[in-house]
């Protein structure tokens, strides 16, 4: 069955069909976001970087988990890097310091779990 493309409203309804990834696009020298969902549980949010973009290092007194949707991410978890392409999976853990480079553009869903 053939995704249907999202509509502009924010976020999706139930039953919607969608591709993850165009819920957002590139912009130059930028990050985009937009939240898709939102519970008093956590969020889910898709992030389009452009390349050399990035979010710095900082904490969250939540765990998140990011899925690379295209392109390629460096992770960096307590300064350690990892490499992720698309369909890679890294749960970022609670309290534990982390940044988000895009070595060339890439889209990525971030599920916050607030618990």
């Amino acid at each position: 069955m053939p995704s249907e493309t999202p509509s502009r409203k924010k976020g999706l309804a139930g039953g919607e069909v969608a591709n993850a990834a165009e819920f957002v696009q590139y912009q130059d020298d930028s990050v985009v976001s937009r939240e898709i969902l939102r519970k008093p549980a956590g969020t889910v949010t898709i992030f389009a970087f452009d390349a050399g973009q990035g979010l710095s290092e900082h904490t969250a007194p939540f765990d998140a988990l990011v899925q690379v949707l295209e392109g390629e991410a460096e992770i960096l978890i307590a300064g350690k890097p990892r490499r992720l392409g698309p369909g890679d999976l890294i749960l970022l853990p609670a309290q534990q310091p982390h940044a988000v480079k895009a070595p060339r553009p890439f889209k990525m869903m971030l599920t916050m779990i607030r618990s």
